[in-house]
C-alpha cells in the first residue's frame, strides 16, 4: 500500500473532529487499509469481519426498494456512529463519536475517489 494513500487517509482522519477510524475493505470484509489515531476507543465491533458483509447484504436489500442503488448506510449507536460507503468493489467504513459531524464524513465521499482507484485496481486484479 502506498505511503501517500495512507498519509492522505490519516489527514482526512484529522480533519473531521471526533472521527476515530477509517477502514477500507473489500466486499467480503477483508481489510485493505485502516487508519486510526485514538487507540483507547474500542471500535472493533464495527470493524469485525462479520460486520462489513452485513453492510453489503443490507445495501443490496435497500437497493430493492425501487429507489436506486444504495450508496451509504449510517448507523447510530449510543456512543458511536458508523458510516459505510459503497464504492464497489470497496467498502469505506468511518467510525466516529456519537457527536461527530456526519455531514463532514459524507462530504468526504467524492474527495476520496481518486485515491481509491489504485486500490480498486489491485482488488479487481487479485
Amino acid at each position: 500500500m502506498s505511503d501517500d494513500i495512507k498519509k492522505y487517509f490519516n489527514g482526512l482522519l484529522n480533519k473531521v473532529s471526533g472521527l476515530y477510524v477509517i477502514q477500507i475493505t473489500d466486499r467480503d470484509g477483508v481489510p485493505l487499509l485502516r487508519v486510526s489515531h485514538n487507540q483507547e476507543k474500542n471500535v472493533d465491533f464495527a470493524l469485525m469481519p462479520s460486520f462489513i458483509p452485513t453492510f453489503t447484504t443490507a445495501s443490496d436489500q435497500a437497493s430493492k426498494l425501487g429507489l436506486g442503488r444504495n450508496k451509504t448506510i449510517i448507523s447510530m449507536y449510543s456512543n458511536y456512529q458508523v458510516v459505510q460507503m459503497n464504492k464497489l468493489p470497496l467498502i469505506l467504513t468511518f467510525v466516529g463519536a456519537e457527536d461527530c459531524n456526519t455531514g463532514h464524513i459524507l462530504a468526504l465521499e467524492h474527495q476520496v475517489d481518486g485515491y481509491l482507484e489504485d486500490i480498486k485496481m489491485a482488488v479487481t486484479e487479485a
